[in-house]
């Protein structure tokens, strides 16, 4: 008996790990799983454990009787516990996790959890962050992860198949790319830089240099004081530029064909468990999106009793409530608004000629929430120059900038993406601070 336990405490120290996912596989064979302890229940004879691990969840059950030893080192577990345990895997129909049970025979702890955990189910989202480790271990927020994993995997292989070319732009910037009042200043030496807000610029400098279509996903800077749930100040920025476009409807239409691409691959790899433990359905949208020029949407609000409260934008209010009456029109879950008025869009998006207070540019929303902005993009030098004028930007940090349009630039355009603010709307979650894997808020720069 001494001899066949020492065998199993190997087994569960150095026999290869059984994810909890392939244990039907198993059957009627002595297994290795690990993971943390979940629940724990000491009965006068039986005990019984909840491990889980990134696959999934198994009950362990162990009887005192046989092994006194063993039992005394379950009943000292606590909840969060990282352990490894060897036993034989068995059907038992009676076990609500997938009809299978382990009886532990022996166990190794690596790691024993201070008691009680810092946080609960139900604690406030701020001190779960606070505690990320903890949360992260949920099963929920492990999907959330895995269901990022695929949907960069399918953008990148459309992308892939489109023939783009990934760039990886600096994040330290001699000047900004956006507004200024939204850049983070760092000491540079003896001098000031600043954190990218978008690859904005260098996405058109690959387009000045022929690379023609290129994407980036990486980290972006925004110095918004905002505390908004839809708002990071650091956050991964998706973002896509394409060069010989004939319209800014070009970039729309790609768009859209990206989009359903990766939503039919998640809702293929993950839909199953989203709708289980997130109750949220997947919907492969259907193309062409609807579009609705920004003068029209305004009419559409007033004439809803709701205009918003500026004539060249749209607040989020409006934009809820704008996305829910073209919903109730043709119940798509996106629309595209374009031809936003110049003075509310960045310098650089092209103006239509014959309506030069507008811009070619576009937003799409999802489900009422802005995901991207994109536009054409104007590529004359000597327009790029009057129009950066005219919203009162000094010549001089942008030079280098303009400089990539001296020399020939193709007609292109591009759009931007927050990474988790389409995991938050897709999987309708009340704040991006649950699809983020580490927030960083106004007010958090820890953990």
């Amino acid at each position: 008996m001494e001899q066949r336990r020492d065998e199993l405490a190997q087994t569960a120290d150095r026999a290869e790990r059984t994810m909890i996912a392939d244990l039907p596989l198993r059957l009627g064979s002595v297994v290795r799983v690990a993971g943390f302890v979940e629940a724990i229940r000491d009965q006068k004879r039986m005990q019984f454990l909840i491990l889980h691990d990134r696959s999934g969840a198994v009950q362990i059950a162990h009887d005192k009787v046989g092994n006194p030893a063993l039992a005394a080192r379950i009943a000292a577990l606590t909840i969060g516990s990282a352990v490894a345990i060897a036993g034989r895997c068995q059907n038992v129909p009676a076990v609500k996790l997938g009809a299978i049970e382990i009886a532990a025979e022996a166990m190794v702890v690596h790691s024993l959890a201070e008691a009680p955990l810092p946080i609960a189910a139900d604690s406030a989202l701020d001190k779960q962050i606070d505690w990320r480790p903890v949360s992260l271990r949920r099963p929920g927020q492990l999907l959330i992860f895995a269901v990022q994993t695929t949907l960069e995997r399918a953008m990148r292989a459309f992308w892939s198949q489109e023939g783009f070319i990934e760039i990886h732009s600096p994040k330290l910037m001699g000047t900004f790319s956006e507004s200024g009042a939204e850049a983070f200043p760092v000491r540079y030496f003896d001098k000031t830089a600043y954190l990218a807000q978008s690859p904005q610029f260098y996405k058109q400098m690959a387009m000045a240099a022929g690379f023609e279509r290129v994407f980036e996903i990486g980290p972006a800077f925004r110095a918004e004081p905002s505390f908004t749930s839809r708002h990071e100040t650091e956050f991964t920025s998706i973002d896509m530029e394409i060069a010989w476009i004939e319209s800014y409807a070009d970039i729309m239409d790609m768009e859209e064909r990206w989009l359903a691409h990766a939503l039919a691959a998640v809702a293929a790899a993950h839909g199953d468990e989203i709708k289980r433990v997130l109750d949220v359905e997947i919907t492969i949208p259907t193309l062409p999106f609807p579009r609705l020029a920004f003068a029209d949407a305004l009419a559409m609000l007033e004439a809803a009793g709701a205009p918003p409260p500026k004539t060249d934008d749209l607040d989020s209010e409006s934009e809820r409530r704008l996305a829910a009456l073209v919903a109730a029109e043709c119940g798509h879950e996106f629309l595209f608004v374009t031809d936003y008025p110049a003075s509310s869009r960045a310098f650089y998006h092209m103006r239509h000629e014959d309506r030069p207070a507008l811009t070619k540019g576009f937003d799409l929303f999802w489900k009422g929430l802005e995901v991207t902005t994109g536009a054409q993009r104007e590529h004359r030098h000597d327009r790029l120059t009057l129009q950066a004028l005219e919203r009162g930007h000094s010549l001089a940090p942008l030079q280098v900038y303009l400089n990539f349009f001296r020399y020939g630039c193709p007609p292109h355009g591009g759009l931007g993406a927050g990474l988790a603010r389409l995991l938050m709307v897709m999987l309708d979650r009340p704040s991006i601070r649950e699809v983020t894997l580490v927030s960083r808020t106004p007010k958090r720069l820890m953990p």
